[in-house]
């Protein structure tokens, strides 16, 4: 399975790339928390959401939105990463729990594990325009993986572990390209899934899965 302290950084020769800098953060007092998620659409494996603390003297350069940034350039920036914590909604929780829950409780337990770290924030600032269950002030911000530094940073995190994850799995199950797809419903992954069936790394509440389950 992917773990944290795998994630090295690499030369990307992004030295003096420009990114996202310290920005909303700097209208609260004490630590400000960016939170996003990672994985919600997939048909395939969890979902997983980050929690960062940054300081405004270590804004990793080049951050900007995950999807925009090349994959050595978000190795580097999640390697550099002083204060961060995953949170991660398995399977059977998003079966369970629908998606849209389960990417909440994700975020809730990213937070709370660094807040157990670090200490309790004082704003947390969250990508989209839903709030996870949380004891602290938080904000919901729609594109704020594109506009904020500490939820970019998260969102980052969460990506570079999630992405891990999916190619680890995909050396049990070869079959479904989910180092290459990351268990996206991708033409591969449903191929894919009509010639060997669902793992137990399938969602079983996804259409394309559940039609295949009967």
């Amino acid at each position: 399975m992917a773990r944290w302290g795998t994630i090295s950084p690499f030369d990307d020769g992004a030295t003096g790339v420009k990114g996202l800098g310290w920005g909303i953060e700097a209208g609260f007092p004490g630590r400000v928390f960016g939170v996003d998620e990672v994985g919600r659409g997939p048909l395939a494996g969890p979902v997983v959401a980050a929690a960062v603390c940054l300081r405004p003297d270590a804004v990793p350069p080049g951050l900007a939105d995950s999807k925009r940034v090349p994959e050595a350039r978000r190795n580097r920036i999640a390697a550099a990463l002083e204060h961060v914590a995953l949170g991660v909604a398995s399977v059977e929780e998003i079966d369970r729990l629908n998606i849209r829950t389960a990417s909440l409780l994700a975020m809730a337990r990213a937070v709370e594990a660094l807040a157990a770290r670090i200490g309790a924030p004082a704003m947390v600032l969250v990508d989209g325009n839903a709030l996870p269950p949380i004891p602290a002030p938080a904000r919901a911000i729609v594109k704020g993986d594109a506009t904020v530094a500490s939820i970019a940073a998260a969102a980052i995190a969460a990506k570079v572990w999630r992405d891990r994850l999916m190619t680890d799995l995909a050396a049990a199950h070869p079959a479904y390209g989910w180092e290459r797809n990351r268990g996206y419903g991708t033409a591969e992954h449903l191929a894919a899934l009509e010639q060997h069936g669902v793992t137990a790394h399938h969602r079983r509440s996804f259409a394309p899965v559940a039609r295949l389950c009967g």
